[in-house]
């Protein structure tokens, strides 16, 4: 039997790796694609692009998804997973014009454009799409400001997206919180005290790990969940349950 066909956006990053593989592990052909030209974890192919380019770029056809094509072969796609985007911290008044169509373009553009390009296939398949959102999009802090908002309107398409391509094709979005990426423990290099802190913000008592996102992708991409659609998963540590007050 022919493997399915599974791509992972952004998949040199932390949680993108994971998610590669663990589709791998679990009998999926999966094609990477990172704006890293060197490609950094398991996947059967890898295609270098830039997704901060999809939106302006006359030859995105032919750049991106002709190679998705080919690199899929005979592979039928059954999953794309939404994986890619950046997070520009800046407030209000400090976030520039650039910094915030950048972050629009990857976060938001890019997956409705991947999934408007690789629907026929999807439909074909009885697929599925996952948007990787965050806790972001629920309850944020100062200068996140434009990656808040894009991870919010990643939730809201996710939702639109489901209505509009049910039953054909399946939708959801997996929202982590604070996860232990190197990008994470780079950032808490030498701040002993403030990580600790974040970890018992969190009523799991620590933050997540990149495997546990990848579990949560493998369950809600398989083919054994046909009625989970249109959903906001939130593998937050229960985060986004807990009250911060004065008191």
């Amino acid at each position: 039997m022919t493997k399915p066909a599974a791509l992972v956006t952004g998949s040199n990053g932390g949680i993108g790796k994971a998610i590669v593989s663990a589709l791998h592990e679990a009998g999926w052909f999966v094609i990477g694609m990172d704006r890293n030209p060197h490609s950094h974890s398991k996947c059967d192919e890898f295609i270098h692009y830039d997704l901060a380019d999809c939106c302006e770029e006359a030859d995105f056809q032919t750049n991106c998804i002709e190679k998705i094509l080919k690199a899929a072969g005979d592979h039928p796609i059954k999953a794309l997973v939404n994986n890619a985007a950046v997070q520009i911290l800046g407030s209000t008044e400090e976030i520039k014009p650039e910094e915030w169509h950048e972050t629009l373009k990857v976060n938001l553009s890019a997956p409705l454009l991947m999934s408007q390009a690789l629907l026929p296939h999807l439909r074909e398949a009885k697929g599925s799409i996952l948007n990787i959102g965050s806790v972001h999009a629920q309850a944020t802090k100062k200068r996140f400001v434009a990656y808040a908002t894009s991870k919010a309107a990643l939730h809201g398409l996710t939702r639109a997206l489901a209505v509009d391509l049910g039953p054909q094709v399946r939708v959801n979005c997996l929202a982590p919180a604070a996860i232990s990426t190197d990008m994470l423990k780079a950032g808490f290099e030498g701040k002993e005290k403030e990580f600790a802190a974040l970890e018992a913000a969190h009523p799991a008592g620590r933050i997540g790990n990149c495997e546990e996102v990848a579990q949560a992708a493998l369950f809600l991409l398989a083919a054994n969940t046909p009625f989970v659609t249109g959903c906001c998963f939130f593998l937050d540590g229960g985060i986004l349950s807990r009250l911060h007050d004065p008191a």
